[in-house]
């Protein structure tokens, strides 16, 4: 049998051919990995705007009477946080021991209407645990296979996608503030992303995609990869589900304390309890951000040795805005200042960083 015969692939296959690019498998998917330069395509998200089809994550309606009750036990962060609808909140699905099923974006889209996007490679673990938490008769969980979703990220990514979106549909985005939707119809836009530029994630029926694609090309937005997403969200300081946190590892662990919400202390999520204890106990390790001083580059599975104790990088590669090496990096709570990375038998010196390292196109560390 072929391996590539049974990938999924988005309904902007042929525009990538189109575009040259380099296609790859990636989560069950045939994905491009880049147009000709990764290089170039992760300096035209951070200088002017680039789109990314992201039509493999998996996008989950959630609906029905006992939809709010469902989402406030299922998440670690608390949906009641989201004052009205359009407002957005990123969260980690924890198991019962507290470690990291997934982390995702949910939408409240009004009334007991809900939207989930979750990582495509957690697609398959992350509906069946919902499907198995969902006691509810009444609840309804949809996985919509119809729509295609893009993101245009980067400092003029917002005027340069607005002309191409529904006419009804453009007052509403251009007022929209971060984390933040709107929608007319089955198109459903939203100022978020995994870049740390600004931008639109834009979630449309399938049959618009090619269209849009085309239409944000011809206005010089530039196509970009799973290659140049990786390096802008590294430079983020955003983690990456299964490298950074995984199912071993908690929030607490993870630099994701503050997805948790704690209050109200009688809302019982599920990994509460264990959360709870390790927070009373003391976290043991962190997740921080490293900056090599020296030549050569970070990768993740690295050891790093601090004054504390030994730790790992989880994430690393060459950041193309700063051009140096940077990455992230689980080690003891105690670390900080310099560290060491050991590379094939040799010892770089190293330092470590508090994340971001570029926000909106500014280098946050020296």
């Amino acid at each position: 049998m072929n391996h590539d015969a049974a990938l999924r692939r988005t309904p902007l296959h042929e525009a990538h051919r189109a575009a040259g690019a380099r296609l790859v498998p990636f989560a069950g998917w045939e994905m491009p990995l880049h147009y000709g330069s990764q290089l170039e395509e992760h300096h035209q998200v951070r200088q002017r705007a680039g789109v990314f089809d992201v039509s493999h994550m998996t996008i989950v309606d959630v609906s029905g009477a006992d939809a709010r009750a469902f989402l406030r036990r299922l998440l670690a962060n608390d949906v009641d946080r989201l004052g009205q609808p359009g407002r957005a909140l990123y969260t980690c699905m924890l198991n019962e021991e507290g470690g990291v099923l997934d982390d995702l974006i949910v939408y409240w889209r009004g009334g007991e209407d809900w939207r989930l996007v979750v990582n495509a490679a957690t697609r398959e673990k992350d509906l069946a645990w919902m499907r198995r938490q969902a006691g509810a008769p009444g609840l309804e969980l949809r996985e919509r296979r119809d729509l295609a979703m893009l993101a245009v990220q980067g400092p003029e990514a917002r005027a340069m996608a607005l002309p191409l979106l529904p006419a009804e549909l453009r007052a509403a985005v251009s007022a929209l503030a971060p984390f933040n939707a709107a929608a007319a119809g089955e198109w459903f836009v939203a100022r978020t992303g995994y870049t740390g530029e600004d931008g639109f994630e834009i979630m449309l029926p399938e049959a618009g995609a090619v269209a849009l694609w085309q239409g944000l090309l011809a206005a010089g937005v530039a196509p970009a990869g799973l290659g140049a997403r990786d390096t802008l969200r590294l430079e983020a300081g955003m983690n990456l589900y299964g490298q950074d946190m995984d199912e071993t590892t908690t929030p607490l662990e993870s630099g994701l304390a503050w997805t948790v919400a704690w209050e109200p202390a009688e809302r019982e999520f599920i990994g509460r309890a264990p959360l709870e204890a390790q927070r009373r106990a003391g976290v043991g390790r962190k997740l921080v951000g490293l900056v090599l001083e020296g030549r050569g580059v970070a990768r993740p599975g690295q050891e790093v040795v601090t004054a504390a104790g030994p730790g790992e990088l989880t994430s690393g590669g060459f950041a193309p805005t700063l051009g140096r090496s940077i990455g992230l990096a689980r080690v003891p709570a105690a670390a900080s200042g310099e560290c060491v990375v050991r590379v094939r038998g040799r010892e770089l010196p190293a330092r470590i960083v508090r994340p971001p390292f570029v926000r909106h196109g500014e280098v946050k560390v020296k």
